[in-house]
């Protein structure tokens, strides 16, 4: 976690509990019987793995209120996933001339709020401050009551039923998550992308995806067990796509130097978040920790192989056939709660004795079932 966001999260601690306590003597919301927008608010911090989680919930959402117009308040780290959603009408960012945007969300006068933030006190007091005679959040702490419906917030559910929950509270309707059926759209048609892959592939058994990066350090592997990993599945005729941002750059030249065959094919930085979805919905099968990208890879259909040790695996995991996730289940494993993963005084064990032998065996378990693989 880096700085800026520590601090946040410790401002909304104190700050937090102040706004939530005195936002009900600020404002009081609208009765129901002066709905007349017919808008809905969506508010979504945070980063990419939970936007692109909330994609089953917006579709839902949209199917029951075609009329509406459904807004998404969102930050510039997860905005691109949001980018051509085909269940909303608007996107927000609250970190992109702020002061501006939370005027604008205040006086909108939304009829229905949908807060999907999981724990901090902050959104729950702009749900309140909008007025909107429907607010919908997780009763988590003293956010609760600034709620006119309160969805109780189980660490045991799959975080897109966590959000199908949130729907469910305003509709009245059971929501079931359908863990075979790609979720997540990609935005635009990306045919050169497709066309390079495809040419990768030409005379390969497989093509793997493969991420090496967290904004968490306790959730990564490393870029050189990774390279390992790349440098041992080419001598399976495998072939590997790596994928990433600016912060992956030095892992890529790792890669460079112990995969100089023809197996490796670099899209680290230089590519959309859109761009990047696409690349991962072309392989037959993505590797990578418990990261935004591994949520992608879900959501577009890839099978799946993540590391998981902080994180709840029950939480964040892929489900389903053609995915799995390594986990040694350490003493003091999972220690993430609600987005907060403590700095590690055991070396980060949980994934330190992950051995890049034990990834490459499950990789080829899981392309051995792959119906695209060896084509």
């Amino acid at each position: 976690m880096n700085r800026k966001t520590e601090g946040l999260k410790r401002l909304d601690g104190i700050l937090g509990r102040i706004t939530c306590s005195a936002s009900k003597f600020i404002v009081s919301p609208r009765e129901k019987e002066s709905w007349k927008s017919r808008r809905i608010l969506v508010i979504r911090p945070g980063g990419i793995g939970d936007a692109v989680l909330l994609f089953p919930a917006l579709s839902e959402l949209r199917n029951r209120y075609k009329d509406h117009t459904i807004d998404v308040l969102a930050e510039k780290r997860n905005s691109g996933i949001f980018a051509g959603c085909p269940y909303i009408d608007g996107l927000l960012l609250y970190d992109r001339r702020p002061h501006e945007t939370l005027y604008r969300v205040i006086n909108a006068g939304y009829d229905i709020v949908i807060d999907t933030e999981q724990w901090h006190r902050m959104t729950a007091a702009l749900s309140y401050l909008t007025r909107a005679p429907e607010r919908i959040g997780f009763a988590t702490n003293e956010r609760a009551g600034l709620y006119s419906r309160k969805v109780p917030y189980s660490q045991d559910d799959y975080e897109a039923v966590s959000f199908l929950n949130l729907v469910s509270a305003l509709t009245g309707e059971e929501y079931e998550f359908d863990k075979t059926r790609p979720f997540f759209p990609i935005p635009g048609p990306h045919d050169a992308l497709s066309s390079a892959i495809s040419e990768f592939r030409k005379g390969k058994r497989a093509v793997v995806g493969i991420f090496t990066g967290a904004t968490v350090p306790e959730r990564r592997w490393g870029a050189k067990n990774f390279a390992e990993l790349a440098e041992k599945l080419s001598g399976e005729n495998i072939g590997s796509v790596l994928v990433g941002g600016e912060s992956e750059k030095d892992d890529s030249e790792i890669f460079k130097k112990r995969c100089t065959n023809g197996y490796l094919l670099d899209y680290v930085w230089g590519t959309t978040l859109g761009e990047t979805a696409a690349v991962i919905s072309e392989v037959d099968l993505f590797i990578s920790g418990d990261t935004g990208l591994m949520h992608i890879a879900y959501g577009v259909g890839t099978p799946t192989l993540s590391l998981f040790g902080a994180g709840i695996q029950k939480k964040w995991a892929p489900m389903g056939d053609g995915h799995a996730a390594i986990n040694r289940n350490e003493p003091c494993s999972p220690c993430t709660r609600f987005g907060y993963t403590p700095r590690c005084p055991y070396g980060v064990r949980c994934l330190t004795e992950i051995s890049v032998e034990e990834v490459k065996e499950s990789a080829m378990g899981l392309l051995a079932r792959s119906p695209n693989a060896g084509q």
